[in-house]
């Protein structure tokens, strides 16, 4: 039963009836990203496989029929937090009319100048699932799906916007965003056995590298000079 109680007011009279129960409850959008991202940091943890949804309830503060009913499975959440983790990695889509040179406008796409902490966090993650899928393919195809698909879509619908300003030549924009993201994001992980990884400011300048290179082969003469000017 819900409690109520009158406060008075300043002369006396009783006031308003004041409802007490529980708090409102958050959207489930606000929920759905708050269980996200507390998820990620258990999988970090622990691992795909020894991640258990009742461990992501506890750590939430959520009843297993809230969190099942927001993510029947657990490889639901995980596509949910590829999902996320895609958003960090690209900062797409954004406007297409922009004025910034391309150099500095492909660096704002890829973040190169955010803060290590986000940087290294991502990374952690993007190590956590290549390990992981080998054992588990649902991860391969939240990947895919969430991830590496839709990111190419939306960075190649924002070159296809630069073509369409004269600024790039006229290649097939899929190509161009396969081309441009196996080039800058090739160095977040081991190629090979005993391939030594890259620290922070070498791969920061890596992608600087490889983004001048896709440049000079892309970018048209009119969108040149915003690069040698």
């Amino acid at each position: 039963m819900t409690n109520t109680a009158r406060r008075p007011d300043e002369d006396g009279s009783p006031g308003a009836v004041r409802m007490r129960g529980r708090p409102k409850a958050r959207p489930d959008a606000q929920e759905r990203q708050r269980i996200v991202v507390a998820a990620r940091e258990l999988f970090l943890e622990a691992g795909y496989g020894g991640t258990r949804m009742d461990e992501v309830a506890a750590r939430c503060g959520v009843s297993k029929r809230t969190l099942y009913r927001l993510f029947p499975a657990k490889t639901d959440l995980f596509h949910a937090m590829v999902a996320d983790h895609r958003r960090s990695m690209l900062a797409l889509p954004r406007r297409e009319d922009e004025d910034l040179p391309l150099a500095d406008a492909l660096a704002a796409i890829f973040r190169l100048d955010d803060e290590a902490a986000q940087a290294a966090e991502r990374l952690a993650f993007i190590r956590l699932a290549l390990v992981d899928s080998d054992r588990f393919s649902e991860i391969g195809e939240a990947i895919v799906r969430e991830g590496a698909e839709p990111a190419r879509q939306l960075l190649g619908a924002w070159l296809a916007g630069q073509q369409r300003r004269g600024r790039l030549r006229d290649f097939p924009t899929g190509a161009l965003a396969r081309m441009l993201m196996d080039m800058v994001l090739s160095v977040l992980v081991k190629r090979f056995p005993g391939d030594p990884l890259m620290s922070a400011e070498e791969r920061a300048r890596h992608a600087r590298l490889c983004i001048d290179v896709f440049l000079s082969g892309c970018a048209t003469e009119a969108a040149s000079s915003d690069r040698g000017s």
